[in-house]
Formats: C-alpha cells, structure tokens, sequence
C-alpha cells in the first residue's frame, strides 16, 4: 500500500537527484577535424547488415565521438530552414521538445514505457518521430520536419553508420562509457536506452 508507493516515491526522487548531479559536468567533446569527419576513403565502410548488434554499436560510438560536428550540421540545416521559415521552425522545435520530454518522463514514472526504451529503443524513436510527424502535420509543419529535423537525422545517421571507428574514437568512447565523461550525446543515448551500448 502507502509504504511501497513511498518506498517507490522515495527511489524516483534519488534516481531523479542523481540525474542531475551526473548531467550537472556535462562537457561537449571537441569538433573533430575534417580530415577526421569525412576525408579518407579507407575510413568508410558499409555495415554488415546481418550483425545489427555490431552495426548498432558503431552508430552510438560514431554518435558519441563525432557528436559537435552533428550538432554543428543539424544546426546549420535548422537554421537554413529557420530562415526560409521561422515561425514553423520555432513551433517545430517546441512540438519535438515537449515530445521527447513527454517521453523521457513517462519511461521514469511508467513501467510500461521504461521496459518498451529498454528492449525496443529504435521502435520508441521511430514513435516519437511518428507522434512529432502527425502533430506537426495538424499545423502545417510537416516541410519543416522533413527538412529542420528528418533530413539532418538522416545525414547523421547515414554518417554514424558508414564511418569506421579508430583508435581514438574507442579511447573517447570507453571514458563516457565509464562515467569519466558527460556529454550531451550520452545523456540523449542514455534517455533513448542506449547507455548500455556506448563504448562497447
């Protein structure tokens, strides 16, 4: 009864304390040079599709690694967009927000939504895409999803996919895994369910 709902209050509340006292040294790793980012042909390589589990895990460390320069170029693309619609843009950014926040505070509060992050994480991405979608669509937003938000995912996507790992990457990698480092990627990937795979 009270006791275990109070017991249940009681874990919320430290889980939520320690949140926010690991997200509060968060530190965005350096840009990584172009030379680095997309030169060299030897450093790109398709996947193996029939090894999802290797293929998933050098899309979170590439994310991880490379994650200033997509941030640089998700926010160039919303920009760009931004300028040819503001109006848009900002409501865009508003409804994907509060879609995502929706998100992470029902897979702390709701058993349910924290298992289906935890097994299924690229099936909640895909919903949350979907719901920012239908939404956005109701208000006329849907240039400024494909553009401001669907084509910069799929850049970075098609880039954390195909690009090979180095020495380096791994090293950065293994220091977020192990809770040396914060950044703002390894927040959102622990948010999407992803934590256990970084720096595997």
């Amino acid at each position: 009864g009270r006791t275990g709902s109070g017991r249940e209050d009681g874990e919320r509340r430290r889980r939520s304390a320690a949140a926010m006292a690991r997200r509060a040294d968060v530190q965005l790793p350096p840009l990584r040079s172009l030379d680095d980012f997309v030169r060299g042909r030897g450093r790109f390589g398709l996947p193996d599709v029939r090894e999802p589990l290797r293929w998933n895990h050098r899309v979170i460390n590439n994310l991880l690694y490379y994650q200033t320069n997509y941030l640089g170029l998700a926010a160039a693309l919303v920009l760009l967009v931004g300028y040819v619609e503001p109006l848009k843009t900002v409501l865009g950014g508003a409804v994907v927000s509060l879609c995502f926040l929706g998100f992470v505070w029902a897979a702390e509060n709701r058993a349910f939504v924290r298992r289906l992050r935890r097994n299924h994480p690229s099936l909640c991405l895909l919903a949350l895409l979907a719901l920012t979608y239908a939404l956005l669509s109701v208000v006329g937003g849907v240039a400024v999803f494909l553009f401001g938000l669907s084509f910069p995912m799929l850049l970075i996507m098609l880039h954390a996919s195909l690009r090979l790992r180095n020495v380096k990457n791994k090293m950065e990698n293994k220091l977020e895994s192990i809770g040396l480092k914060r950044t703002p990627m390894g927040i959102l990937l622990e948010a999407l369910g992803q934590e256990q795979e970084a720096g595997s």
